[in-house]
């Protein structure tokens, strides 16, 4: 039988299909140590696997991972080692886009502060923490793949959004069924939108993508939403603007350094940001289809068959 590690927590549902099926080592077995040594194939959800790991592990032929997001692994080394590594893209689109929209409908009507308010005891004047209505907002998708659509058609189903979609590796017909503008040069979205929703992977390209030459071209009163990956935004920047005054609020799932990040982090200070674990995901729906996703995936590429979604 295949020998199998899963080097973090997984829903039962994929770990138990595979224990069916291989010889399993779980994230709380403490055999999984011998990973190195032993391991024909890893399920991984956050774990760093580095490239002396790669290079230590001479058994090891594929990795699962699961999420779309491949940052936390040496590819080049892995690529280098032949070990095949895949994931599972497209699976938490749903979970994802709900929590984008969630966290721009909370921001615009101010739901977290006002909450925040109440609890603490604090005298205020509604009146004084005006909301903005969502209604027929522009919506500035960054990343049109699977969340991006997802969020797209949330807003106009919900909102008759505006919606502008930049995407330069989606061909030009994507999203025809979803009535939007495309727009090629960046340049011309910052200052058009009233939410900003970001669903791009990270890479070098993309780092710092929302910097402090971008935030100062929004609007006085628009959101930024980063359910992607944190470095995506300039945090630094990103406080030192709203600490201004400038933006309505922010909306932000993931973090540079730390998730989720300390409470001494600037950026929770402010009471319109909207801060979350890197939970965007994480629904009962989804960690279910994921989980079993990533265990059918590992076993199909181990008995010859071609990923379902290959990385390297």
């Amino acid at each position: 039988m295949h020998k199998i590690y899963i080097l973090d927590q997984f829903h039962p549902a994929g770990v138990e299909w595979i224990e069916q099926r291989a010889d399993v080592v779980r994230w709380d077995d403490p055999r999984l140590s011998d990973w190195h040594q032993h391991a024909q194939g890893l399920m991984v959800r956050t774990g760093k696997i580095s490239g002396e790991d790669f290079r230590r592990a001479k058994q090891l032929k594929v990795v699962s991972k699961q999420g779309v997001g491949v940052n936390n692994m040496d590819l080049v080394a892995a690529q280098a080692c032949g070990i095949t590594v895949c994931n599972t893209p497209g699976i938490n689109r749903e979970a994802v886009a709900d929590m984008a929209l969630g966290m721009a409908l909370s921001l615009s009507r101010r739901i977290t502060e006002f909450d925040r308010m109440i609890r603490s005891g604090q005298a205020f004047n509604r009146n004084d923490f005006m909301g903005l209505e969502m209604w027929g907002k522009t919506i500035g998708i960054i990343g049109m793949g699977n969340t991006g659509t997802e969020v797209a058609k949330k807003y106009r189903q919900a909102f008759n959004a505006q919606i502008l979609a930049h995407d330069p590796h989606v061909p030009a017909d994507h999203w025809g069924d979803i009535a939007h503008e495309r727009v090629h040069d960046l340049a011309d979205l910052w200052p058009r939108v009233d939410v900003l929703s970001i669903h791009v992977p990270y890479t070098p390209q993309t780092h710092h993508l929302v910097n402090a030459a971008v935030l100062a071209q929004l609007k006085p009163r628009a959101m930024v939403i980063n359910v992607a990956r944190g470095d995506i935004v300039d945090e630094d920047a990103l406080y030192t603007c709203m600490r201004a005054g400038h933006l309505h609020g922010a909306g932000l799932d993931v973090w540079s350094d730390v998730e989720p990040p300390l409470a001494s982090h600037p950026l929770l200070s402010l009471p319109n940001v909207i801060a979350t674990p890197h939970a965007a995901g994480s629904t009962e729906e989804t960690q279910i289809k994921s989980s079993l996703r990533v265990a059918e995936q590992l076993l199909h590429v181990m008995n010859g068959g071609e990923p379902f979604h290959r990385v390297v």
